[in-house]
């Protein structure tokens, strides 16, 4: 079994305004696949999780982690973790 991997793919394209229909169709995934990307249902393969990040202009790790991603208002106000 893989691990899962968290992302930030909903929060990003809702920031830019995105809809998974135009998101699947820039990167030549189904928009049902960036869903379940979004729900931690489906892992992307480096390939998919590559082209994402170039779509949004972001590194990889931006949107994608091995760990779960720290709360956004602790990264942006700087409170540390326990």
């Amino acid at each position: 079994m893989s691990e899962q991997v968290h992302n930030r793919l909903a929060m990003v394209r809702a920031e830019r305004k995105v809809s998974r229909q135009s998101l699947a169709a820039a990167v030549g995934a189904h928009y049902q696949t960036i869903g379940y990307i979004e729900r931690g249902q489906y892992n992307p393969s480096l390939d998919l999780a590559l082209k994402i990040a170039k779509y949004f202009e972001l590194p990889v790790e931006a949107l994608f982690s091995l760990e779960p991603f720290r709360p956004l208002t602790d990264e942006v106000y700087g409170r540390k973790q326990p």
